[in-house]
């Protein structure tokens, strides 16, 4: 099985040695999003602004594998404080359709960047 590297300019560059996604065959695996602006590199300020931002970002990768978030089976979301959970799945709830993917929540220390919250998928296609 060969596998395919997923990039958009659409979402922010990779800050480190990774790709935006890489697909085998059906299944594409999108690297964890941070609510980094793809024009700019900037962080959005506040916890609202990043969901809505690093969710934006999945959907244009997702857009550049030929998928979408409907596409999703997996998700997991890292936060840095679980008091923002309910924000989280607020944003969540209104980004994807039912049935729901599969989904991990857990409070890290630190993400990148300073970012409060941080999410990648799998998504199967076809």
């Amino acid at each position: 099985m060969s596998k395919k590297i997923i990039a958009t300019a659409a979402a922010p560059a990779a800050i480190g040695p990774y790709s935006q996604a890489v697909q085998a065959g059906s299944t594409v695996y999108l690297s964890g999003q941070i609510g980094l602006d793809p024009a700019t590199m900037q962080m959005a300020e506040g916890i609202d602004a990043q969901v809505a931002r690093v969710f934006d970002n999945l959907k244009a990768v997702a857009a550049a594998a030929g998928g979408s978030l409907a596409d999703a089976v997996k998700v997991n979301i890292y936060v840095t404080d679980l008091a923002n959970f309910a924000k989280v799945n607020d944003a969540m709830a209104q980004a994807f359709s039912q049935p729901y993917p599969a989904r991990a929540t857990v409070q890290v220390a630190a993400l990148p960047r300073g970012a409060l919250v941080e999410i990648d998928a799998v998504l199967v296609l076809g």
